[in-house]
């Protein structure tokens, strides 16, 4: 696997390793493919404004949500294709040294 892919999803994790971003993602997660407003994702989980900001813009930035803008609001919902690589990331070496599975063909 290439440095830069598995650089991306290094940053991915990072990402994620936070506990307010993990449960943001979580939570849109809950309500995939539909998504919520800013507004519901902060009464959900009692994040301030600016916070939830800084947290949803650093998902944003590495792919694992998407921002949709609705009037004067933003609707955010988890980005399944890159949480799907994620899990691939990890599936397509899984116990391959023992033959125990073939890896997976995507």
């Amino acid at each position: 696997m290439k440095d830069v892919t598995i650089q991306k999803f290094a940053d991915c994790f990072a990402a994620m390793g936070s506990e307010p971003r993990l449960r943001i993602l979580r939570l849109l997660l809950t309500c995939y493919p539909g998504g919520l407003i800013v507004g519901e994702i902060q009464q959900e989980l009692a994040i301030a404004n600016s916070t939830l900001s800084h947290h949803l813009e650093k998902l944003k930035h590495e792919d694992l949500v998407i921002g949709i803008r609705e009037g004067t609001a933003w609707r955010y919902t988890a980005n399944a294709a890159t949480l799907k690589d994620l899990v691939n990331f990890f599936l397509a070496e899984c116990c391959t040294r023992n033959r125990v599975i073939d890896p997976p063909c995507c």
